[in-house]
């Protein structure tokens, strides 16, 4: 006997209601659509409820839908960002062209600035720099981070930006409220009580996807860090299942910040319904510039297209002789994957490092699923041993490298909202 006849008819019917809105309303992708179809249809209750709290979200969407069209409507960006790829042909060749010209595609487009970089590959190194500048800004500090964890390093964090507000610097925190979640209340209330403003990105807090995993900080308008490292204990080495913690960010001064800038406020004026954008003081004349040009892309539910994963397969299918990844999750798209198979089988050398162990055990599966795939057309894949890996890196023939928050998983391309640098530099790529 059908199991669907012990249902009540009232399920069955919202059931069937669930199927037609995923069919026709739902904009996924063919997989994901039969995946739900399945789990719809043999598991009618509990594909309900998962359905509910993981599958239809047309809320949530409509809400970024509307920060999309607003971040496209705004017309500051002319204002702040002047440069045009013509202006750059003849200092870069046809294949950093090419990569450049998406960029300058996308519907923000991402323009191309000037800079001292410094790469980081630690966080003991990282924060020793960051706290400094913190404390040495003088304007204003705009900090948007994934996670700040109530910790020692949190609360040192934390500590410094209450210190600095009340100093009379402008400190805005913008933060993700799920990976936010182990936040000191006190430690917010301590520095709202200093006179910065803190605003959560999205107030979903059990929702697994839309969270804002961008990590970006501007201080006084004239430097800016942005990489995967959080806020937290365990990226100086002090996690106690892994140890060292393996990442890497980095430090702008240039003209790129107000790339890092422009994004953090249109980002701030959807969280707290403010205009800062008007603000030409947050946008001031750069006293440093360097050689290292550079491109901010960002992408997300608030973005037409996923323009960082499509920065990363034009890498791949330009890539002459290299393509070097770091990622702690390898969960591809078919896209991506068939691209890196396909320069594998080419003649590129593509050489991907995972960590040795995963921070769960599905994850770790699905990494081992796809390394597998790449194995067998003629990649390399590595492990790193010595704690955790959670470097998200992408270089191509020593010439173009990637750095930011986006892991090499499908939940960074679709679902997450995510910040990269692009650095044409042979000096920095080598």
């Amino acid at each position: 006997m059908n199991f669907l006849s012990f249902l009540p008819s009232g399920i069955i019917i919202l059931n069937i209601i669930f199927i037609i809105l995923l069919i026709f309303f739902e904009r996924k992708d063919p997989t994901a659509t039969w995946a739900w179809l399945l789990i719809l249809t043999l598991i009618p209750v509990l594909g309900f409820i998962l359905y509910l709290f993981f599958g239809l979200t047309p809320k949530k969407r409509k809400i970024y839908q509307r920060k999309q069209q607003a971040d496209e409507s705004s017309n500051n960006k002319a204002k702040y960002f002047k440069r045009s790829l013509a202006d750059e042909k003849a200092d870069f060749d046809h294949l950093e062209q090419s990569i450049m010209r998406l960029g300058f595609e996308n519907e923000l487009p991402a323009e191309i600035g000037y800079n001292n970089v410094k790469i980081y590959s630690s966080g003991r190194e990282k924060f020793e720099d960051f706290f400094k500048d913190l404390k040495a800004a003088k304007k204003f500090i705009h900090v948007n981070y994934y996670i700040i964890n109530d910790d020692q390093l949190g609360n040192k964090f934390m500590r410094i930006l209450t210190k600095k507000a009340a100093e009379g610097v402008e400190v805005r925190l913008l933060y993700d409220k799920m990976g936010c979640r182990k936040l000191s209340r006190y430690a917010i209330f301590s520095l709202e009580d200093a006179g910065a403003e803190v605003v959560p990105f999205a107030p979903f807090v059990l929702d697994i996807n839309y969270r804002n995993h961008r990590k970006n900080v501007i201080i006084d308008g004239q430097l800016g860090y942005l990489g995967g490292i959080n806020i937290g204990d365990e990226y100086l080495g002090k996690s106690k299942r892994f140890g060292r913690w393996r990442d890497t960010h980095l430090k702008i001064v240039g003209e790129s910040v107000d790339s890092l800038q422009y994004r953090f406020l249109l980002d701030w004026n959807f969280a707290s319904d403010n205009n800062l954008l008007a603000e030409e003081k947050y946008f001031p004349e750069k006293k440093e510039k360097g050689n290292s040009a550079l491109q901010v892309v960002s992408s997300g539910p608030d973005s037409r297209e996923e323009e960082i994963k499509s920065m990363f397969l034009k890498m791949i299918y330009e890539a002459e002789e290299t393509i070097y990844i770091q990622t702690p999750y390898f969960i591809p798209d078919q896209s991506v994957l068939e691209a890196l198979k396909l320069a594998s089988r080419s003649g590129v050398d593509v050489k991907i490092m995972i960590p040795d162990r995963g921070d769960h055990p599905f994850v770790y599966a699905a990494n081992n699923s796809f390394i597998g795939q790449l194995l067998a057309s003629g990649a390399r894949c590595y492990r790193y041993t010595k704690g955790f890996l959670h470097s998200k890196t992408l270089c191509i023939d020593s010439r173009v490298l990637s750095i930011g928050t986006t892991n090499l998983d499908v939940r960074s391309f679709k679902l997450n909202f995510e910040i990269n640098a692009f650095i044409y530099s042979r000096e920095r790529a080598g």
